[in-house]
């Protein structure tokens, strides 16, 4: 997230507390299972494969979620090329898509991993993402790495945006753990009108013909 991303900054921090939001509702409705955070599922899956218990479905559960996930970030990358200008919008018409199904029936609750993999297709730069909006990792290691900066009196407030994203999918989380109980998968609704405003937004910011 550099100075050249400045503008797409409030549409990455939404992103991400969109992405807490759905991942702490998948979380709970999978019973321990992450549709977002897959270096977590990346450690179960290795865990249940040295150590597996008896009639253990968590080896197939969390292939399908890491596979799924994948799939998701080819999508939105294949709409992204297929659609240099409205892209960045279409991608996110299809994570509101897929979380409004999974909100509606439950049995599409699948969608949620194929949707926060689709997510980090939004920002991207020469192929590659440059603003993860769905894994907060590595955005903690640029928070250290910019508040050593700051320390050492260089860019003193470039660590500030990695935190307001880390704190914005914290806050997501936060709000998707509290409402689940009360909604079920039809807190979902929320989270794919959120999506449907961010299209909104990067349509409007599409680049120019």
């Amino acid at each position: 997230m550099i100075r050249s991303d400045r503008r797409s900054w409030p549409l990455a921090i939404g992103l991400a507390l969109l992405a807490g939001y759905v991942d702490a509702i998948g979380f709970q409705h999978l019973g321990g299972y992450f549709v977002s955070f897959m270096s977590g599922n990346g450690t179960m899956l290795a865990v249940h494969l040295v150590r597996p218990g008896p009639a253990d479905g968590g080896v197939a559960m969390l292939a399908m979620l890491l596979a799924l996930f994948v799939g998701g970030v080819m999508g939105g990358t294949l709409i992204r090329l297929v659609l240099p200008r409205g892209g960045q919008a279409a991608v996110l018409v299809l994570v509101a898509l897929l979380l409004g199904l999974a909100g509606l029936d439950a049995r599409l609750g699948w969608g949620m991993a194929v949707a926060m993999g689709a997510a980090n297709a939004t920002f991207e730069r020469d192929g590659e993402v440059s603003i993860g909006v769905t894994y907060m990792t590595g955005t903690l290691v640029k928070i250290g790495q910019h508040l050593a900066q700051a320390v050492a009196g260089r860019e003193r407030w470039r660590w500030l945006p990695y935190t307001l994203l880390w704190a914005g999918f914290v806050v997501g989380a936060g709000l998707g753990a509290w409402l689940y109980p009360f909604w079920g998968m039809a807190a979902l609704h929320g989270a794919g009108i959120g999506a449907l405003a961010a299209a909104a937004v990067a349509w409007r910011w599409r680049p120019a013909a």
